[in-house]
């Protein structure tokens, strides 16, 4: 069950052209449960979700929302490109859309209690509106709101002097963390007013800023559609009607005041016809184009009779002679032939008619294109620099550890032993180092040749008288010679007489 005993909110997610399920579930909301409504504390809707909530808090019209919805749709359809055709402008087809469906006093019923999600283009942070002063800023903090980047153009629209651009990007489910926040989403998933595939038992999901999104082939075909107008806008509507239908009979929130068919003579049959088109909606496969058309029209006939009529009205093709032309064949082969040399024609047509529309604003918008263009250089240069100077401090500190790398044999004297404040002091203590050094090495030298000597000298034997005079008389050696001969001998007897 629904607790109501606490404040509850309304949040849509956007969904693009899948919005005309939103007008669905608004209209259920309006016509079974107008306290949900009323006495919610915050609607809030991002992208095309803020369309239906503007609508649903100023109390618009749902058969006119739904049909305007509808044909700008057709509008896309009817273009080769679709809506990425250089003719078909979004932006101001849906400020027309706007200021034709909103009442006059939109503004004063939305502030306080609409809330449109806005993505801010400086930081990319999330931000809700819910203050508006007229209706050109109500329709202008929507128009923010459904502006996705080059899909509808290259420069942002600005609400308040702030630019801001999709709000579906930051958050598209704005505020589904809230206590008895009732999701409402078009796509499979666990929104508490969403369809219910055959396959909704998919664990597995993608979670696209708070959307739930399951991975089954209905949400595939709703996601390819979401930019791309699909052909069953009708069966859209209708499947948002009964899963908000749903949602109220599950938590006993059902408040039916009259009829809305003249089969249904009392809420019991009401309800058990309910149930057994539930019981039937389950056994096919929801959102499926060629689907039959009396199963829509028995399952359509839920709707409330102005939004029914009005939807009816807006799927109907208009046939007249030129459009009945243009449909035969042979005209259609012709104009695809003849694509190459007619679209650049309309691309240029459309773009003079885009570039008067826009002299008022050039002043602003290239004054806000050259801050971005220097903030973008700065952000560029600032980057380049930073790893310019990280790579030559990188090839700086190489180049330094291989020179100290080859000079350390060559370097590994006393003086490198020493403390670096005796090493860093002065030239000539080094050089007194280097002296003692070499000092040390002539020392080493002499006594070597000194010890030398005298072993020598020790391991030579004593020698005849006759033999020495014979020596001395045949060779006579100088005196440096003699020093270098003198030996200790003990006397002999004979010689002391």
């Amino acid at each position: 069950m629904f607790p109501l005993d606490s404040p509850w909110n309304i949040s849509f997610a956007g969904c693009g052209f899948l919005g005309i399920y939103h007008v669905g579930v608004a209209s259920c909301l309006q016509e079974q449960a107008p306290f949900l409504v009323e006495n919610a504390q915050h609607v809030y809707g991002a992208s095309a979700g803020a369309l239906t909530a503007s609508a649903l808090v100023s109390g618009a019209c749902m058969g006119a929302t739904g049909a305007q919805i509808i044909d700008v749709a057709k509008e896309a359809r009817k273009r080769f490109l679709g809506p990425m055709h250089p003719s078909f402008n979004v932006v101001k087809i849906m400020r027309t859309l706007l200021l034709r469906m909103l009442p006059p006093d939109a503004y004063s019923k939305a502030t306080g209690k609409l809330g449109i999600s806005l993505t801010r283009v400086t930081d990319g942070e999330n931000v809700l509106v819910s203050h508006f002063s007229c209706n050109e800023e109500l329709v202008q903090a929507c128009v923010c709101s459904t502006f996705i980047p080059v899909y509808s153009g290259l420069i942002p629209p600005t609400f308040q002097g702030v630019r801001y651009v999709d709000g579906g990007i930051s958050d598209n489910l704005p505020q589904y963390e809230l206590k008895n926040t009732i999701t409402v989403s078009p796509f499979s998933g666990e929104s508490d007013i969403c369809p219910r595939d055959a396959s909704s038992t998919n664990l597995h999901e993608l979670r696209f800023t708070n959307t739930s999104i399951q991975f089954t082939l209905s949400n595939l075909y709703r996601v390819s559609r979401a930019l791309f107008p699909p052909d069953v806008m009708k069966t859209m509507c209708e499947q948002g009607y009964k899963d908000a239908l749903r949602f109220l009979k599950k938590n006993g929130l059902l408040q039916f005041r009259c009829p809305h068919r003249p089969l249904h003579n009392s809420d019991e049959e009401a309800k058990q016809n309910i149930e057994n088109e539930d019981g039937e909606e389950r056994q096919r496969e929801e959102l499926v184009p060629d689907a039959p058309s009396s199963v829509e029209d028995h399952i359509f006939e839920h709707l409330p009779p102005q939004l029914h009529r009005a939807l009816v009205e807006a799927c109907r093709e208009r046939q007249s002679p030129l459009k009945s032309l243009s449909n035969m064949f042979p005209i259609r082969m012709l104009s695809t032939i003849l694509l190459p040399y007619t679209l650049p024609l309309e691309s240029a047509l459309s773009q003079s008619i885009r570039l008067l529309e826009w002299l008022p604003d050039v002043q602003e918008d290239v004054g806000w294109i050259k801050e971005q263009t220097v903030k973008v250089l700065k952000y560029v240069l600032h980057h380049a620099s930073r790893s310019v100077s990280q790579q030559v401090s990188a090839r700086l500190s190489n180049q330094l550890s291989l020179r100290h790398s080859q000079s350390a044999p060559a370097a590994s004297s006393a003086a490198s032993l020493l403390p670096g404040w005796v090493s860093g002091g002065s030239s000539s203590m080094l050089d007194a180092i280097q002296r003692l050094e070499q000092y040390q090495r002539q020392l080493f030298v002499g006594l070597a040749c000194i010890n030398l000597d005298l072993r020598g000298s020790f391991c030579s034997g004593p020698t005849s008288p006759t033999s020495t005079s014979t020596s001395t008389s045949t060779h006579p050696a100088t005196q440096e010679e003699m020093d270098e001969g003198l030996t200790m001998r003990p006397l002999h007897p004979w010689t002391a007489i």
